[in-house]
């Protein structure tokens, strides 16, 4: 347990990062924090399971397994060479990065930014020699591994509960970030990525995801329709990643050629890694597959390389996709009577095990998880239309931080964090005689209004029951914080921190959408959906003919012209 004293100097430094509260506030009050064995047999053991799980998933994947004839794209090269950055560039961005901690670094890194204006020229002489001849310096190609624990429930005495995540030293990060800078304006200003690609993006993020998924679904809902929803796992997505394939892609997929394509290469090719825990490192290997978790250009490379299934998804025409990142989402929806539509799903399925088994990715089927989203009456008939893939039906399932129910009412999410919110509300009281009133708020913000927060534009759809329970938890952290009995009124107390009710912050949410959208500050999957005709009266580019999006996670019970009548009030109140 950490020492009282230490708690009030860590505090100050929390601010404005929540996230490196988790650690000390799980510490002083007593949460379990379970780290990895730290011996130096114990590192190679992970080093070993890391190889061998990779290598299990390729081994299972047949030499034969033929992908689906994919027409060539007819893509123009948009990128044959890197151009060289001057040193005020690279200073701006050197200064803009974060400051990490690699073992292989030679100077820490927050030392190697305050020394960037003596060591800058040199830095920059390398970062040009790599992009100009389109070679990456060995050194830049070790990384270091740290076994990160994937949930805090997970057994630490298990290899398989923790993933691999990459350190790499500080200055391979710049020249991964120089080169990041320039291929993402190409693939900006081509408008490459899937258009329902939502991982690793500008502007995008889970809750724009699912604000897209759940609109359609509650659309079809309103129509009624019946809806089926699929979530699809792969295993090991990143390490499993096909260098040559990955080349392939780049050239014919995205138009990378020349030096650019070559740089990409070296990068790629005669890689290492080792894996570290505490005070230990084990010996050094080849990464002949995948990419580093961690690194700056491996999330983008892994984007680029399940580009081809884009092509594969759209072309089932009456099934609706989304993506973030590696977690695949499938969904249809049919009248009651077209229950014979379901045999798409099947076909769209095994096409997508077909594409992925000839990139050497595999899908994790015992993690497929399937909603049905029906009235009551109808949902024994589609689970039996679905066949083999009845077996997946789940009552709930967790989709990217949100728990969906069959109803799209959220009252099974709602639960769970009125739930987990008081668990870690009951944690922070026993911290509150040792802490001071800024550092109680922050430790609140951080365990509790950060999930009260989270993806809440999608609660325009919660019962009036359901929002007074996420109220109920707001109430309990203004009293904890100000230190109130529960007969005192709790409106001044919220006009006293200064903080909006749950209702408001969802109103909130909603007008800060609305407004990105309007400004071309959101996904296009979100912002093409209020596209439309513009009232006389209105501001410039406000769609309020239009139903608006937000509009249809609240039809239930109101007409589409109250609804739009409402929204169009509260924007221009703005």
């Amino acid at each position: 347990m950490l020492g009282l004293p230490i708690f009030p100097t860590w505090c100050p430094r929390a601010k404005g990062t929540p996230k490196s509260c988790l650690t000390p506030s799980a510490a002083l009050s007593l949460l379990p924090l379970q780290q990895p064995p730290s011996t130096l047999l114990q590192t190679e053991n992970f080093l070993s399971f890391f190889v061998d799980k990779v290598n299990k998933v390729r081994s299972s994947i047949s030499p034969s397994a033929l992908s689906l004839p994919l027409p060539t794209p007819t893509r123009p090269i948009i990128l044959d060479s890197f151009a060289p950055v001057s040193l005020p560039e690279l200073t701006k961005l050197v200064n803009s990065m974060k400051t990490s901690a690699c073992p292989l670094d030679i100077l820490p890194s927050s030392l190697f930014k305050s020394a960037f204006q003596s060591i800058g020229p040199s830095v920059l002489s390398i970062i040009n020699a790599s992009l100009v001849s389109g070679q990456v310096p060995a050194y830049f190609k070790n990384a270091v591994i740290h076994p990160l624990l994937k949930k805090a429930s997970l057994d630490s005495s298990l290899h398989s509960s923790f993933r691999p995540i990459s350190k790499l030293p500080f200055i391979s990060k710049i020249l991964e970030k120089v080169v990041a800078k320039q291929l993402t304006a190409a693939l900006d200003e081509q408008n490459i990525y899937d258009c329902f690609q939502s991982g690793f993006l500008i502007a995008h993020c889970t809750e724009t995801a699912l604000l897209r998924v759940s609109n359609d679904l509650l659309t079809h809902s309103d129509a009624g329709d019946c809806s089926v929803l699929v979530l699809l796992d792969l295993a090991a997505a990143f390490d499993t990643v096909d260098h040559h394939l990955l080349l392939e892609r780049l050239r014919d997929w995205v138009g990378l050629s020349g030096t650019a394509l070559e740089w990409f290469s070296s990068y790629l090719f005669e890689h290492t890694f080792s894996v570290a825990v505490s005070k230990f490192r084990s010996s050094a290997t080849s990464l002949t597959h995948g990419v580093p978790q961690g690194s700056v250009l491996g999330p983008l490379l892994f984007l680029l390389y399940l580009l081809p299934l884009q092509h594969i998804l759209s072309s089932f025409k009456g099934i609706s996709y989304h993506l973030y990142a590696d977690d695949i989402q499938l969904y249809i929806s049919f009248k009651p009577h077209e229950m014979s539509k379901l045999q798409l799903l099947h076909t769209c399925l095994d096409s997508i095990k077909t594409w992925m088994t000839g990139s050497f990715l595999q899908l994790n089927e015992d993690k497929t998880e399937i909603l049905i989203c029906a009235p009551d009456k109808l949902v024994l008939k589609v689970r039996d239309s679905l066949g083999q893939l009845a077996s997946h039906t789940k009552p709930s399932i967790w989709n990217l931080g949100v728990t969906f129910d069959p109803s799209l009412t959220l009252d099974s999410h709602v639960s769970s964090l009125v739930r987990s919110s008081f668990f870690h509300l009951r944690n922070i009281a026993k911290l509150s005689p040792i802490l001071s009133c800024s550092e109680l708020e922050t430790v609140i913000h951080t365990f509790i209004s950060s999930r009260l927060d989270y993806c809440n534009s999608l609660f325009t759809c919660l019962s009036r029951t359901s929002l007074n329970r996420l109220q109920v938890v707001q109430n309990a952290c203004a009293r904890l914080l100000t230190k109130s009995s529960k007969h005192t009124h709790i409106t001044q107390l919220l006009l006293q921190l200064h903080w909006l009710p749950v209702n408001f912050r969802v109103h909130f949410k909603i007008l800060v959408l609305v407004y990105r959208a309007l400004h071309e500050q959101t996904p296009s999957y979100i912002g093409d959906t209020w596209r439309g005709m513009v009232g006389r009266n209105d501001p410039p580019g406000l769609n309020l003919n239009t139903v608006l999006l937000l509009d249809l996670c609240a039809l239930h019970g109101l007409s589409i012209m109250k609804m739009t009548f409402k929204h169009k009030r509260v924007y221009m109140c703005l």
